[in-house]
C-alpha cells in the first residue's frame, strides 16, 4: 500500500533473481505503493535490514505510488494482497494490463501478509514468500521471452 515494504522487497528479490536466471537485462521492474503515505521515502528499516541478512540492498529504493501510465508501461502488475488488486484495479479503470496476486504464480489464491505492525519473524515470512514467488516468474519469463 504504502511502497515501504513488500513492494520494495519484491522489487529487491526479483531483481536479484532475475539476474541469476539471466533475465535482467530483459526485463524492467519497479514497484509502486498503491497509496501516496510515504512516497519518496526508502523502505522500512526492518525490511532493510531482514533484506540485507539475505544478501539483497534495498536501501537506494525511494516509494512512489502507482499510475495509471503503469498499465501501459508494464506487462505484468503484481500485488501483495486482495485489498492492493482492488486498488490497482480502480486506478487501471478497465485499461492495460489487469493486476495480479503475485504469489497467483504458485497456482494458489494466498496474499503477502503485511509486516508492518508485527515482529520480525513477519519480514522473513514476506521474504520466504517473495523468494519462492520470484523464482516461479522467473521460470515464467524463462519461457515467454
Amino acid at each position: 500500500m504504502g511502497n515501504l515494504c513488500r513492494s520494495p522487497t519484491m522489487e529487491g528479490v526479483m531483481r536479484a533473481r532475475l539476474q541469476h536466471y539471466g533475465l535482467a537485462a530483459r526485463v524492467e521492474v519497479d514497484s509502486a505503493g498503491t497509496h501516496d503515505y510515504h512516497v519518496g521515502r526508502a523502505p522500512d528499516p526492518r525490511t532493510l535490514a531482514a533484506a540485507a541478512q539475505r544478501g539483497y540492498d534495498l536501501s537506494a529504493l525511494r516509494a512512489r505510488q502507482v499510475t495509471a501510465a503503469d498499465f501501459s508501461a508494464f506487462d505484468y502488475l503484481l500485488a501483495a494482497d486482495r485489498d492492493n488488486v482492488a486498488n490497482l484495479e480502480r486506478v487501471r479503470g478497465g485499461r492495460g494490463v489487469a493486476p495480479q496476486l503475485l504469489l497467483s504464480i504458485l497456482g494458489q489464491p494466498a496474499e503477502v501478509p503485511d509486516p508492518y505492525y508485527g515482529g520480525p519473524q513477519g519480514f522473513e515470512q514476506v521474504l520466504d514468500l517473495v523468494e519462492e514467488a520470484c523464482d516461479a516468474w522467473c521460470r515464467h519469463l524463462q519461457q515467454v521471452l
